[in-house]
């Protein structure tokens, strides 16, 4: 199944994308959030297509497409997980986990506008397949037991601020993950049964022009040793979202030119869907 929210911010609409049709899921639950996903959510928006439950939202088309999540309770984020992607940062690949935070308030729509950060001159794009949770996880015994846990999997861009990520970090990256707006997401959330997630495509474009290409088949640490992992030191609740880690073909790299006011990005992962970002200067 494919989730997502449509409209204005704070007034989104959860629908499910069933064969082109926006479904309205406002029957069922006013959110697309932890508490909707723990209750068994899905299931019961499943049965609600099946028998014909569910009402067409009318203008689908029109209507500004948000974030398939609401706000989580936090965002997890796995760094250096490409082997080329720890090369290009001048690093070898990791022997143990790396795991960093974003804020919850960074989620935005897809194609949301974004701002550059004030003071900011390397902000960078990451392309990211995302796994939401769908139920408490903790403690799980293998890998094994991982998929159980996991309600979907979302597009996001881990956006960056390299200065502040590294020279002025303080030894921390999360100084420079959670300006605002540095976490594009959806513009669905697609459940399991829809998508072989251990072996898509992702993809980044910069102004048109390629710069990140790879499958999440060449990720170190794969979706459900990473869920496995996180859950012997932490708690990972209903609707939080685990970003896995992004490919080589960044700014960081030395190869590309950090975004300015006026960069297009656009960011693609097979099967859910795409998306497109104009940037531009912080408000003053």
């Amino acid at each position: 199944m494919r989730f997502a929210r449509l409209g204005a911010p704070g007034a989104e609409i959860p629908v499910v994308v069933d064969e082109g049709r926006h479904l309205d899921l406002r029957p069922l639950t006013a959110e697309l959030d932890g508490a909707f996903l723990a209750a068994d959510g899905v299931e019961r928006a499943r049965a609600a297509v099946a028998a014909g439950e569910l009402p067409e939202l009318a203008d689908a088309a029109a209507l500004r497409v948000g974030a398939p999540i609401a706000r989580p309770s936090a965002v997890y984020c796995v760094g250096m997980n490409y082997a080329a992607h720890a090369a290009e940062s001048g690093s070898l690949p990791p022997e143990h986990l790396v795991l960093f935070m974003k804020a919850p308030n960074t989620i935005i729509g897809p194609d949301d506008e974004v701002q550059i950060p004030r003071g900011s001159t390397k902000t960078d794009w990451e392309v990211e397949l995302g796994i939401v949770i769908g139920r408490r996880t903790s403690y799980l015994d293998s890998p094994a037991d991982a998929r159980a846990h996991i309600a979907g999997f979302v597009l996001a861009n881990d956006l960056s601020e390299r200065d502040w990520q590294l020279a002025v970090s303080g030894g921390q990256w999360s100084k420079g993950k959670s300006g605002p707006g540095f976490c594009p997401t959806g513009p669905w959330l697609v459940t399991g049964d829809e998508i072989d997630a251990d072996d898509v495509r992702l993809r980044s474009w910069v102004n048109g022009e390629p710069r990140q290409d790879s499958r999440t088949a060449d990720l170190i640490f794969g979706i459900d040793r990473i869920v496995h992992e996180l859950s012997q030191f932490l708690v990972l609740e209903p609707g939080d979202l685990i970003l896995t880690g992004t490919p080589e073909g960044v700014a960081l790299s030395g190869r590309f030119p950090y975004l300015g006011a006026g960069d297009v990005v656009e960011l693609e992962i097979d099967g859910l869907g795409r998306q497109r970002q104009h940037y531009v200067e912080a408000a003053r």
